[in-house]
């Protein structure tokens, strides 16, 4: 096996690297990531009309000034509202920013700081179902897929559930990836633009939908 410094940071990691030290498999479409997005656009996931028009109102300052904005003001001024609009503070589990996550998996120590992170706990994260991983505009020097997959499979180890997927997207910009990893296979898929108005509300309502998909998980498993 590839020798991999037990301290290196999430972003640190390259898809490939992730791949062959934890077996890994990408498959083009996985069964649960279609499902999500296809629930997700569904007409029974609606947008009120309060909600159309804060995104209309977020699109339009995302529009302005998404090629200037640096990671941090991307995050706040559209991201967080975005979901915080869909409201994951149920009360079962919350949305938590800038969380450190560990765990052992394959006998390798995992360790960072995830941008987004939806799991059980009120003050404290518990079990993981989501990460979110978003990146500065256009320019990085990291692999942003490699971040976001070892976070996945960090919090695939701390949910201590292997029947259950763990969901995530991956922010580039205007682009928004959506993916999932279940056991050792994990699939992305093409990404939506946030900027052009027919995508947006699918980005939104796909959120939502995750809502219901974490909820079957939420019972303690006995």
């Amino acid at each position: 096996m590839k020798k991999t410094a037990k301290s290196k940071p999430f972003e640190a990691w390259l898809i490939s690297e992730v791949e062959e030290v934890f077996h890994l498999s990408h498959v083009e479409m996985h069964p649960m990531l279609e499902q999500w997005l296809i629930e997700g656009n569904s007409d029974a996931v609606s947008i009120s009309l309060y909600e159309q028009q804060t995104l209309d109102f977020l699109q339009r300052k995302l529009r302005q000034n998404v090629d200037i904005w640096n990671e941090e003001e991307l995050k706040m001024a559209f991201i967080g509202p975005v979901l915080s609009l869909v409201d994951f503070y149920e009360g079962r589990y919350n949305l938590f920013f800038e969380r450190k996550l560990t765990a052992k998996v394959d006998n390798i120590t995992l360790n960072g700081v995830v941008d987004c992170l939806i799991a059980s706990g009120k003050q404290i994260p518990g079990r993981p179902y989501f990460c979110l991983q978003e990146y500065k505009p256009k320019k990085y020097d990291n692999d942003p897929i490699g971040q976001l997959l070892i976070s996945m499979v960090c919090a695939q180890a701390k949910n201590e559930n292997p029947a259950q997927p763990i969901y995530g997207v991956l922010v580039e910009y205007r682009f928004w990836y959506f993916a999932v990893l279940h056991g050792r296979e994990y699939t992305l898929c093409e990404p939506f633009a946030a900027t052009r108005d027919e995508d947006l509300p699918r980005i939104f309502k796909i959120l939502k939908q995750l809502k219901l998909l974490i909820e079957p998980w939420l019972t303690p498993q006995r």
